[in-house]
């Protein structure tokens, strides 16, 4: 049997690269607005979608604990999807490169306070998971007909213990 227990890292721009975006006030606004009252930190997600429109909902998600066991991650062929946490909320991220139509290498991350992630279309990923406190999450994604979730669960789960922050 493999070990089966995923690392959590921090969150960063750089290592979320290949799954989606780092959504987050980084550095300076690129432009002030509202006569000069409101810096604008400007396209900070690349949003996807196939076929449909984007949609802006909310999400209430009760709380996570650990040890998290990840049994199943979904995916959007259709659509990327935008998580953000109305609150400051912490929240892990669980997301997985794919083989063929298959979930493989999952890698966790756990967001700091006023971090939001943009997924790309297609990426595996688990599910909402705020830590410790429930959370209420803004959520952009694909609004349209035909379906736009897959889900894979694994012959045995994975289990997150620690957070190490």
């Amino acid at each position: 049997m493999t070990d089966r227990t995923l690392t959590v890292a921090p969150l960063t721009a750089e290592a979320f690269t290949p799954y989606g975006d780092v959504i987050e006030a980084r550095g300076a606004p690129t432009k002030m607005i509202n006569q000069g009252m409101c810096g604008r930190h400007h396209d900070l997600a690349q949003l996807d979608f196939a076929d449909g429109r984007a949609g802006i909902s909310l999400f209430d998600a009760k709380a996570r604990h650990l040890p998290h066991m990840v049994d199943m991650v979904e995916r959007h062929p259709e659509g990327s999807q935008a998580f953000m946490p109305v609150s400051q909320t912490r929240f892990l991220v669980v997301v997985a490169d794919d083989d063929n139509g298959t979930p493989v290498n999952p890698t966790a991350f756990v967001t700091a306070p006023g971090q939001s992630i943009n997924l790309h279309r297609g990426v595996w990923h688990g599910v909402l998971a705020p830590i410790n406190a429930p959370g209420q999450f803004a959520v952009v994604d694909r609004i349209g007909d035909g379906p736009n979730l897959e889900e894979h669960w694994f012959d045995e789960p994975y289990i997150v213990k620690t957070i190490e922050m």
